[in-house]
């Protein structure tokens, strides 16, 4: 904000400064020799004065010098300011110049013309910046403030609307943004203390057969059941108990694995144009940047299942490893159908996953041999295949020739036109 100020008072300066100049510069112009005529008339006059003599002057044929007096002693009156004169000294007298000028009305209306224009852009100027000040500088430096605050944790604070044609949609997505960690951060609250009653609950559970377990041990233990038919019940008591603590694990193993990601999808319809359009629009200009060869595949265009963000969040997740795992020569797009189902299939040259470990790459937290110092999580192929189950889809992987082939498969829409 103080920096627009600067930026005001400069504009202002060189305002004036543009006033001032274009004045001085008009004055000088009207008031130059170019400008006197009287002065051309005058020095006509002198040069006949100098041959003929003043007798035989004759002003009727001059426009402006209406009197020429030559200089007397007893003449008091001669050097009189009241009238416009001048003076010249014409062999070794001095004579006066009387003469009527009056500025042609074209010159002042120049004037007039050259201040209200300048009049006029200042206005402009100033009104232009004066809009920027309101219209962008000023929201801008309230919103600035939303990302400090959001970083800090506080995500009470609402985002006030702004009639702004220019901040509208980036206001829009910051409130959705700060509701979503909102929400997000409300929710992990909520699954964790689910969690943790979850596996209080159930540890509380296994208690009782580990107990039971610890006693039928030290029975057998001690001998203290000697007929062989008793030995085998308490063995499958045992066997029975185990199989309880079992379930109590594999709920809690459940339960660690559920919904940890909260990923929401929306059911509806999209075209698969405009999936395709959304990926080309931002990675061909990334992918040219890196110097990576990026082709898209033929495809006939039909309605798909689905969410269209999350199908494009699922095949960027899909490009993003491919950029990073691959060999940076090639990433294609390839399309084909099947049985009701539009297949859209990324490949990368340069694969370097062994076939052994192709089955695990969509499990949570799985990170491959060929990982070696790049950053991830493990999650997002894991992220992809949860979403593609909750649109109805499949994703699968496989290598081919060197190449990897990571295909995401849509259901197309009932009746869905194809063209």
């Amino acid at each position: 904000m103080k920096n627009f100020a600067k930026i005001y008072v400069i504009a202002i300066f060189f305002i004036i400064l543009g006033f001032l100049g274009a004045n001085i510069l008009l004055n000088t112009l009207r008031n130059g020799s170019g400008g006197k005529p009287y002065r051309v008339e005058a020095n006509r006059i002198a040069i006949e004065i100098e041959k003929n003599g003043l007798k035989e002057l004759d002003l009727s044929k001059y426009t402006y010098i209406t009197k020429v007096t030559e200089y007397r002693k007893e003449d008091a009156s001669f050097f009189e300011s009241s009238r416009d004169c001048l003076f010249r000294q014409i062999g070794s007298t001095l004579y006066r110049f009387d003469y009527i000028y009056i500025p042609k009305a074209g010159q002042k209306n120049i004037v007039i013309m050259v201040n209200g224009l300048l009049i006029l852009v200042s206005i402009f100027i100033l009104t232009v910046l004066a809009y920027l000040h309101r219209k962008i500088i000023k929201p801008f430096h309230v919103l600035s403030n939303v990302p400090y605050e959001l970083s800090k944790g506080n995500l009470t604070l609402p985002v006030k609307e702004q009639k702004s044609h220019y901040f509208g949609k980036f206001i829009w997505g910051i409130d959705m943004l700060r509701e979503n960690i909102e929400l997000q951060k409300q929710h992990e609250l909520n699954l964790q203390r689910e969690k943790k009653t979850l596996v209080l609950s159930i540890s509380h559970d296994i208690k009782t057969p580990l107990s039971a377990i610890k006693l039928y041990s030290r029975a057998l233990s001690m001998g203290l059941y000697a007929d062989k038919d008793k030995q085998a019940q308490i063995a499958e008591n045992i066997n029975a108990k185990a199989d309880e603590i079992e379930s109590f694990v594999s709920q809690i193993i459940k339960a660690s694995n559920e919904d940890f990601l909260n990923l929401e999808v929306t059911s509806g319809e999209f075209y698969l144009s405009g999936l395709v359009d959304k990926i080309t629009s931002y990675y061909r200009e990334k992918l040219q940047l890196n110097k990576i060869n990026f082709f898209v595949g033929d495809y006939s265009n039909c309605l798909l299942k689905g969410d269209l963000d999350r199908g494009t969040e699922v095949v960027q997740n899909i490009i993003e490893n491919a950029i990073k795992y691959g060999d940076g020569h090639k990433i294609e797009l390839a399309f084909s159908e099947e049985d009701g189902c539009s297949l859209l299939c990324v490949k990368n040259s340069g694969c370097s996953l062994p076939e052994t470990e192709l089955p695990h790459i969509f499990e949570s937290f799985w990170r491959g041999s060929n990982s070696g110092n790049c950053k991830g999580s493990g999650l997002g192929l894991y992220i992809c295949r949860q979403l593609m189950l909750k649109m109805g889809g499949e994703i699968y992987a496989e290598i081919q020739n060197g190449y990897m082939c990571i295909t995401v498969v849509f259901q197309k829409a009932s009746g869905s036109d194809i063209y």
